[in-house]
């Protein structure tokens, strides 16, 4: 009998440490070592860039355990949330509207701090240019943007409608890459381009075409680009996302102090690049470089309405489904709102979990061997 009570109370004891020993391993976060971040060859997200040729992001984020910052270049925002969504990207500078379809195709991120805003524009062929008065007089052409789902389908289609045009039966609308709308505009093969900077400028200063509309005139201070961040940065790193966005913060006020390098550092980025043109297109464009993802809220849900009406998302995503701020409003002092909803805002202990379900598993343990013997 005393063999039988040893043998039971050792297996009680075994389960209680095998327990201990899983529960370990999945409440501890998985450790991460290199940052892969995602971006366009744009002038709205310079920020990146600066913070990538100066070393600020492997400077700042080395006490997080980062050893190593990896940076991949995407054409346009939809191929972007595309590798994310298979985990090849923790952190995303990326328009604020492909996320929405992504994240409505569950996509595990938020948007924690804005990037820019406005910064678009219509170019048309100088001939047709000559003689645009108004939205109306786009009937009939042929237009390449970005594909859809990016914010420049999204307030392209969105601005034809408001001005009384259907975006499939009156412009015939073709996304594609930037660097093949600028060439099929060159061909005349498109009878314009909507196009982010600083491609406007290019294609003018070219004599390809002239800009005709600047995107914050059809959406005055839109929502532009976005610093977005995995879920599993937010939940099991959220001092590394802190950092993250106060380096974003310190690229971008280096930037509007120091407009001319930061052309100069986006040309030696981005393949191909003139300098001097890439330049004039930061004196000619309509943009502004921001962080405060509070100023992007409002025109973001709207993009998320005008994709739920479109097809593009089958839920109609709120604020709280694209934004976490908690992180911005810590850096800057904002005391949370009752109605703000954060992950991060009342974290569980680390550990807790696990202490608890331990606890209950040792006291199921006692209570089988107290009803045994």
């Amino acid at each position: 009998m005393e063999k039988v009570k040893s043998i039971i109370v050792m297996i009680a004891i075994a389960t209680v440490l095998a327990a201990v020993c899983i529960l370990s391993a999945v409440c501890e976060a998985r450790e991460i070592t290199e940052l892969h971040i995602g971006y366009q060859p744009s002038t709205h997200q310079i920020a990146h860039m600066t913070a990538m040729e100066k070393g600020w992001w492997e400077g700042d984020l080395k006490k997080f355990g980062i050893e190593k910052v990896t940076d991949r270049e995407f054409p346009s925002g939809p191929p972007e949330m595309i590798a994310m969504m298979a985990g090849e990207l923790d952190v995303a500078y990326v328009g604020t509207a492909p996320p929405i379809t992504a994240i409505d195709k569950r996509l595990d991120a938020k948007i924690v701090a804005a990037v820019q805003i406005n910064g678009s524009a219509i170019v048309l062929l100088p001939e047709l240019a000559a003689n645009y008065t108004s939205p109306k007089d786009l009937k009939g052409l042929k237009i390449a943007t970005f594909p859809p789902g990016s914010i420049q389908d999204t307030i392209l289609r969105k601005w034809l409608m408001d001005n009384g045009l259907d975006p499939v039966k009156d412009v015939e609308i073709i996304g594609t890459k930037p660097g093949v709308a600028i060439t099929e505009i060159v061909a005349k093969v498109v009878d314009g381009v909507f196009l982010p900077a600083p491609s406007p400028t290019i294609i003018e200063m070219g004599g390809a075409g002239e800009i005709v509309v600047y995107s914050g005139e059809m959406w005055p201070n839109h929502a532009c680009c976005c610093l977005l961040v995995s879920e599993e940065l937010i939940r099991e790193h959220p001092e590394l996302v802190e950092q993250i966005i106060r380096t974003h913060i310190n690229a971008t006020e280096y930037n509007k102090e120091h407009v001319e390098e930061a052309g100069e550092i986006y040309a030696r980025k981005v393949v191909g690049a003139d300098v001097e043109m890439v330049k004039e297109s930061l004196k000619r464009w309509d943009g502004a470089w921001i962080y405060n993802p509070h100023l992007e809220i409002n025109s973001t849900v709207e993009y998320a309405k005008v994709d739920y009406e479109m097809g593009y998302t089958d839920k109609l995503l709120t604020k709280n489904d694209l934004f976490d701020t908690s992180f911005y409003d810590k850096i800057m002092g904002i005391a949370p709102t009752p109605t703000s909803v954060s992950p991060t805002a009342t974290p569980t202990p680390p550990g807790f979990t696990a202490v608890f379900a331990i606890a209950v598993l040792s006291a199921v343990a006692y209570v089988i061997l107290r009803r045994r013997f």
